[in-house]
Parts: structure tokens; C-alpha cells; sequence
């Protein structure tokens, strides 16, 4: 059986390698498209977004307008509130010229030649036919699209005095770089691709996932593995870690599934309003804490490349130098960063911190999502926590356990010996 493990590992070794190229490659294309889907559910384009609220209310009162109608049955009633009205500001009218034109000559001339000709009884008499007129200007079709069009123009006008302007330089780019002419249609597209990288990496992923699973079993009930075979098991072990960190470990997604509500009798209904969204691999958490200028957060950004990244792969790299050089086996540091390492190395701490986090935050994110539900008045909100652990944690957590298992088998093989 033995004379067997060494090629078993140089085959498991080339699938690790393979499958874990195949898995960066298409895990990174695919966070591309996510972060261009991410951008495109922001919030501020949909129900933030001046621009949608514009061409919401322009349907609505377009439709509002096309629907109105004079039938036999308004019509009376229209047309004796608009004779009603024409006569309370005729009434007004003579009310208001009577006292403008009281206590001077030119003001009794005025009246004197308003009563002669009696200007305000000829326009009681016309205001039936004037009704008329205005009756057959709201009925002209013509005459609704210039109120449509003058409404909507006054809208946008206060909008634009009111509201800043929305930049939608990436929204654009976005759009033209999957070759379509408006939202929706886009998000459709970067769905479907998504989904046709995910089919592609299962058989990767699945055949990586086996092999690291073969391999701990091999390590736990194999007999002495002899120099070559650790070599391997140390360079596997390396590549996941190297993809572990690479790779995002988690999403943190809060956001609006479906908002529903009423305006002006019409529905107005909002889907997937991204209100927060991160996702970051290990490398780019420390990148981002070691460029602030805060002393406190720089501290902590080092502790994680130096137990999360400078540690583990210095441990592996000494692994190598105790196989093969005798000379440097009985040095303190090597020893200490081969076996020593694997109790406390923080890489197992470290995977379980991030758990625990993903499981508050989540929490976090839950609850304060459920009490914008229970704040809202007649209007109907569906939040949801999309946040979700990433392929990056797992295969920093198989190299955790993958590599303490190494460390164990390598001590208790070279004690025997």
C-alpha cells in the first residue's frame, strides 16, 4: 500500500492545483459581475433615486390624465361646477372694481360707465357658453398632452431645484458592457451569467472539496509517510491557503426584497433595494486596515497578516526545511514553527472569530431589517439578510485543519524515527 501513496498524492496534488486555479478563475469573473449587479440594486438608483421617483409620478399622472373622461353622467355635474364657479368669480370680480374705484372722480366715472353698460351682467350671460369652451378644451386630446407635458416639466423643475443629481457614470458603463439599453434587462443578463459560472465551478469545487477530504483521511490511517509525501501535503496545503485568502470569505448583504404601496390609487412596487453590501477576502480586510491612519485600527490589521498570513505560510515554509535539512531540525525555531504552530497558530481562532462575526452580524442585520418592517405605515416591506459565508472560508478552514493534521503526522513519524 505504501509503494502506491506517494503517485496517489502527486494525482491528488495536480487535481488540487487545477481545481483551485479553476475555482480563482471563475470565482473572481464572478465576483466582477456580482459587484456589477451589487451596483445596479443600489438603493440610490431605485427607491433613493430622484430620477425613478420622476418617471413614476410622469406614468402616473400621464395615466391619470388618458383616463380622464367626460361621460353623459360627469358631464353635468362638471359643467355646473365650472357655471358655479365663473359666476362666484364674476361676483368677486364686480365686488372687488366697486371698491378699487370708490372716493375719486376717475373711480365714479368707472362704476358710473360699468353700470351704463352693465359689463358685469353681459358676463354672466356669456358664462355659459365660456363653460362650453372650457368643457371642449378639457375633452381635446391635444390640450390633455400640454397639461401632461407642463405638469411634468414643473415636477422636474422643483425636483432638480430641490434634489441633488445622482452621478450614474458606472450605472452607464455597466450597461453598455453588457450591451443593454436599461436596468432591468441588464441585472436579467449578469443573472444568467452568474448562474452559468456557479454550474461550472460545482465539478471543480466538488472534486477539491473530495480530495481534501481523502486527504485528511489518508493522513489520520496511513503508516509513515515518508519525506516526498510530506512535500506534497505541504504544498497542498499551501495552495489553500493561498486561494483561502484570495478569495472572499464573506458577504454581509442587507436589502429591501419587495416594497409595496399605494400612490394616488396606483401601485408603486420596489424589488431588491441593496442597502449594504460587503465582501472581503483576508488580503483585502489587512489592505484596507493597514491604509488607515487610525494607530488602533492599523495594530489590528497587522495582527491579522501576522497570524493569518505571515505565520501559517512560515510554518509551512519551515515544514520544508525540517524535511530536508537535518542540520536545522534541532533548532528552536524551526521546531517551534513546525510543531509548536499547530496548537496555536490562530488560523483555526481566526476561522472561528469570522464565523461568530458572520453569525452576530447576521443577527444584526436581521433584526434591525424586521424593525423597518414593523415602522412602516400602509406600506407593505419585505426585508431579507442575504449575507451568506463565501468558498474563501472554507478552504481557509480546511487549510487549518489539513494543516494541523501535517503537523501532528510529521512529529509522531519523526519521533518514531
Amino acid at each position: 500500500m505504501k509503494n502506491y501513496q506517494t503517485p496517489v498524492l502527486l494525482v491528488i496534488l495536480i487535481i488540487v492545483l487545477s481545481t483551485s486555479f479553476f475555482v480563482y478563475r471563475i470565482e473572481s469573473e464572478k465576483r466582477e459581475l456580482q459587484d456589477e449587479l451589487i451596483e445596479l440594486s443600489k438603493v440610490k438608483y431605485g427607491l433613493f433615486s430622484v430620477d425613478e421617483w420622476e418617471r413614476i409620478l410622469s406614468e402616473i399622472i400621464s395615466k391619470r390624465i388618458n383616463d380622464f373622461d367626460l361621460d353623459d353622467t360627469n358631464k353635468d355635474k362638471i359643467r355646473t361646477r365650472i357655471s358655479t364657479f365663473l359666476e362666484t368669480a364674476v361676483d368677486e370680480l364686480e365686488v372687488s372694481f366697486n371698491e378699487k374705484n370708490t372716493g375719486s372722480l376717475t373711480g365714479l366715472i368707472k362704476r358710473g360707465t360699468a353700470n351704463v353698460t352693465d359689463v358685469f351682467g353681459v358676463m354672466k350671460e356669456d358664462i355659459p357658453e365660456i363653460t362650453e369652451s372650457i368643457m371642449n378644451f378639457m375633452n381635446d386630446p391635444e390640450n390633455r398632452d400640454r397639461i401632461k407635458e407642463y405638469l411634468i416639466k414643473k415636477m422636474n423643475q422643483y425636483s432638480d431645484e430641490t434634489f441633488s443629481e445622482i452621478d450614474y457614470t458606472r450605472y452607464n458603463q455597466i450597461l453598455e458592457k453588457h450591451g443593454a439599453s436599461e436596468k432591468q434587462m441588464t441585472i436579467r443578463i449578469i443573472k444568467a451569467k452568474i448562474d452559468f459560472l456557479e454550474s461550472q465551478r460545482i465539478p471543480f469545487t466538488t472534486a477539491l472539496f473530495s480530495c481534501i477530504v481523502l486527504l485528511f483521511l489518508g493522513i489520520v490511517f496511513s503508516k509513515e509517510p515518508g519525506q516526498v509525501d510530506f512535500t506534497y501535503l505541504t504544498v497542498i496545503c499551501g495552495v489553500l491557503l493561498l486561494v483561502g485568502i484570495l478569495l472572499p470569505m464573506i458577504n454581509i448583504d442587507a436589502r429591501v426584497s419587495e416594497m409595496t404601496f399605494h400612490l394616488m390609487g396606483e401601485q408603486i412596487q420596489f424589488t431588491d433595494q441593496v442597502l449594504y453590501f460587503k465582501s472581503k477576502s483576508i488580503l483585502e480586510v489587512v489592505s484596507l486596515m493597514l491604509s488607515n491612519s487610525k494607530v488602533d485600527v492599523f495594530m489590528v490589521g497587522f495582527l491579522v497578516l501576522l497570524f493569518s498570513v505571515l505565520f501559517p505560510f512560515s510554518k509551512l515554509i519551515t515544514s520544508l526545511v525540517y524535511l530536508y535539512s537535518k542540520k536545522l531540525r534541532n533548532y528552536k525555531v524551526i521546531n517551534f514553527l513546525v510543531f509548536k504552530t499547530a496548537k496555536w497558530s490562530m488560523a483555526d481562532v481566526m476561522v472561528v472569530a469570522i464565523f461568530m462575526a458572520y453569525i452576530g452580524f447576521s443577527g444584526i442585520v436581521s433584526e434591525q431589517l424586521k424593525d423597518l418592517e414593523n415602522i412602516a405605515l400602509n406600506v407593505d416591506i419585505l426585508t431579507t439578510n442575504a449575507s451568506s459565508l463565501q468558498i474563501g472560508f472554507f478552504l481557509f478552514t480546511s487549510f487549518a485543519v489539513l494543516s494541523t493534521a501535517v503537523s501532528y503526522k510529521l512529529h509522531y513519524s519523526f519521533n518514531k524515527e
